[in-house]
């Protein structure tokens, strides 16, 4: 195949995908504001994307992280081909809409880097790929990030909740405090965190295309991304945004997450803080990942909160299974396109036959929450809380209990 043909379709592939990174992760920057009416949804979704498009011009270092770092640069260059790349972004898309259309907890960004690892290990073989960095500015993150943003979510939910107590510790006498002024600081909170996507994600799809220009000879190794790319990244996952993000919408009225405004501004900031700082560092993060953990965090910070272990799993197996899968599927496709312009005509008619299948799937099925659940919401089902009549019934128990107990104790003497 036309060498300038076959770059032209990565291309065309990658903004697809860019797209689909934006209904698929960008919209739960919105979901706690969503869920405790600080802002209609409508708005929500076009604020999201204008912060989308406007994150993605802030800074290039993620995507200098993809180009020219995970995947190793030979005597003659980039040792990853554009046929390649076409793999691995073929098999990170079909996972990312496999998952999006089971609700399964996944990454797009360990998609993306799991098709691009495959696709380049079948290729190129295990030397191609340069684990260290892919050690320092992947795994290492994906693990760290998250803690960091549960536990500060945790603390600042304790501290809001401390601050704005309405009862005194001492007397028991309730306090004229309110916490309704955190419903409209979410919005500026979760615009923070639709800013912070645009700059980490977008980004990611702007190293691809960086990456398969300098493998095909049109751009000098070593440089970072044009700005036409930049705006082509910007424009697609802030079209994918506004245009996905309402089937993700429909679901989070369904109370998975119980969301306090007082919670998801401290989940909130914490998230956009951890996503700001890796961008900074060029980490390539899931800033999905962190998301949840801050969810979690602020969960847990909530008085009578409890685990729910077997959510939590659950989560945590999505999150691992992401990065192999897309990786398996990247290779596969790898394999097959590996035959010559044949090979790459079976992957795409595949491929579209895949996308095509799970569009009309998504269309007959029911939006709920068996096959189209936000990952915020998810994650926000791990921790459970108990509802105030709950925790005084728990309590009245286990003073009749005591009760009980003393009197027994006094009839055997």
């Amino acid at each position: 195949m036309d060498l300038t043909l076959m770059v032209a379709l990565v291309i065309a592939l990658a903004l697809f995908f860019d797209f689909t990174n934006g209904f698929h992760d960008t919209a739960n920057a919105m979901a706690t504001p969503i869920a405790t009416g600080a802002i209609k949804p409508k708005n929500a979704v076009a604020l999201a994307a204008v912060l989308n498009l406007v994150g993605a011009f802030m800074s290039t270092e993620v995507a200098k992280t993809i180009s020219g770092g995970i995947i190793r640069e030979g005597d003659g260059g980039i040792q990853i081909t554009p046929v390649m790349i076409f793999a691995g972004l073929l098999g990170a898309v079909i996972w990312n809409l496999i998952t999006w259309l089971l609700g399964l907890p996944s990454s797009s960004s360990h998609a993306l880097f799991g098709g691009l690892i495959g696709a380049a290990i079948v290729g190129a073989g295990f030397g191609s790929v340069d684990y260290s960095v892919l050690l320092s500015k992947v795994i290492l993150p994906a693990f760290i990030a998250p803690a960091i943003a549960l536990s500060v979510a945790y603390l600042a939910t304790r501290l809001a909740y401390s601050i704005t107590r309405r009862h005194d510790a001492d007397s028991g006498d309730k306090l004229p405090r309110k916490r309704g002024g955190f419903r409209y600081a979410q919005i500026f909170s979760s615009s923070l965190v639709a800013l912070a996507h645009g700059t980490n994600d977008a980004q990611k799809t702007m190293g691809v295309i960086t990456l398969v220009l300098i493998s095909g000879g049109f751009q000098v190794v070593g440089t970072g991304p044009v700005f036409w790319v930049v705006a082509a990244c910007a424009v697609a996952i802030a079209a994918g945004t506004y245009a996905g993000g309402w089937r993700i919408i429909r679901t989070m009225g369904t109370g998975l997450t119980d969301v306090k405004p007082a919670q998801g501004f401290a989940a909130e900031t914490s998230t956009a803080a951890a996503i700001l700082t890796s961008t900074h560092l060029g980490m390539a993060l899931s800033t999905t990942q962190v998301a949840s953990g801050s969810v979690i965090g602020s969960g847990l910070g909530r008085k009578g909160a409890e685990v729910r272990w077997g959510t939590a799993r659950r989560i945590a197996g999505g999150w691992l299974l992401t990065l192999p899968a897309a990786a398996v599927m990247g290779a596969a496709a790898a394999a097959v396109a590996s035959i010559g312009t044949v090979g790459v005509i079976i992957d795409g008619v595949l491929g579209l036959a895949i996308m095509l299948f799970i569009f009309f799937r998504s269309r007959t099925n029911r939006v709920g929450h068996d096959n189209a659940v936000s990952n915020i919401d998810t994650a926000g089902g791990a921790v459970r809380i108990k509802k105030r009549k709950s925790r005084t019934k728990s309590a009245a128990a286990a003073r009749t209990k005591n009760a009980d107990r003393t009197k027994i104790k006094e009839n055997s003497k």
